[in-house]
């Protein structure tokens, strides 16, 4: 349906930034939205998220869970939302390759449904909103990074 993808860089070499992006706990905290968290483990987490958009009402259960690793180089998460009247199917793919004395995080995301309601939302409000949701997730994948020791 709709991809996105691009190019981050972290100061923490490969096998460390890997060990945090392929942990499910990890990546729950860098989830805007998160309203509760009913199982986590470092494969999978189930938790509610009640999103900040006028055109998604109430709230998303959402399982995320980490589909692929090969240690060092790629991870694959996939997240399913179900909401009242509406559901979404998202898989992401890192590329992790060592740069300078850091990481380079090649990603992609891709929209693989939607369903319900959020299939009746123009596509340009979709893009617009997912694409604002993966720069808050990689926003805060950065700060986690940087303010707290592996």
């Amino acid at each position: 349906m709709q991809r996105f993808e691009g190019d981050r860089e972290f100061t923490q070499a490969p096998a460390e930034l890997f060990a945090r992006l392929a942990d499910a706990r990890f990546l729950v905290e860098c989830i805007p939205d998160v309203d509760s968290i009913s199982s986590l483990d470092d494969q999978q987490a189930v938790l509610v998220i009640r999103p900040g958009f006028s055109f998604v009402r109430g709230t998303l259960d959402t399982n995320l869970r980490v589909v692929e690793r090969v240690e060092p180089a790629t991870i694959r998460v996939s997240l399913a939302n179900k909401g009242i009247g509406s559901s979404a199917d998202v898989e992401a793919t890192l590329s992790l390759s060592p740069r300078n004395s850091g990481t380079q995080v090649h990603w992609a995301a891709e929209i693989k449904s939607l369903g319900g309601l959020l299939k009746l939302i123009p596509s340009g409000l979709v893009r617009g909103a997912a694409q604002k949701v993966i720069n808050d997730v990689w926003d805060r994948v950065t700060e986690k990074l940087t303010s707290a020791p592996g």
